[in-house]
């Protein structure tokens, strides 16, 4: 069992995917933030399913926004392909926000995300940090993706830190979590107000 993240100071949003038809399971719905060719690194990104997400969580995004939360106060995240997502979100669309974290996801190695980081470093704006943990045991996806997105991110000029656990499947572990909390913190600490 991990404990879900709670902060006194912070509101942690939980958007779930929608129900959508899944090429790697022949079309069958499956409950995913985006269509995939197939898992793997090594094929096309499917960017109408990957855009369309971009566009509905934008507009959580902006509806925190509008109650007064800037970007500088949010970090997001995901885990599997719900890291992904977090990827494609802020590298792409929301660059502003605090930090952005990835638990046991990668990117596809020709990611409209690294060109997006690569485009925003190279007319001199900043990026926020990436936080990503992986097991390396994990069969599903694998941790040497996880890495080489790693890698290839901080290749394009975004800063990095990649955790890896030995012996973890594809699945959350208290100190994974314990970490993430750490630097959550770390990127949101307490405001004080006078």
């Amino acid at each position: 069992m991990v404990s879900d993240l709670s902060f006194d100071h912070i509101r942690v949003i939980y958007p779930s995917a929608p129900a959508r038809p899944y090429t790697p399971m022949r079309g069958a719905l499956s409950t995913v933030w985006f269509d995939r060719y197939k898992i793997s690194r090594d094929c096309p990104e499917h960017l109408e399913s990957i855009d369309t997400m971009c566009s509905t969580l934008g507009s959580i995004i902006q509806d925190e926004v509008n109650t007064g939360i800037p970007k500088h106060r949010m970090v997001i995240g995901g885990f599997s392909m719900g890291g992904a997502m977090a990827l494609h979100l802020v590298c792409r669309y929301h660059p502003d926000v605090a930090g952005v974290f990835a638990l046991s996801s990668f990117l596809n190695k020709d990611s409209v995300a690294f060109q997006a980081v690569e485009e925003r470093l190279r007319t001199g704006l900043s990026l926020p940090d990436l936080f990503q943990c992986h097991g390396t045991s994990d069969n599903l996806v694998l941790h040497q993706w996880g890495e080489e997105t790693s890698v290839l991110l901080r290749k394009t000029g975004m800063t990095t830190t990649f955790h890896s656990f030995p012996g973890l499947y594809h699945q959350l572990s208290q100190p994974e979590m314990e970490l993430l909390r750490s630097w959550i913190l770390n990127k949101l600490p307490p405001t004080t107000s006078f």
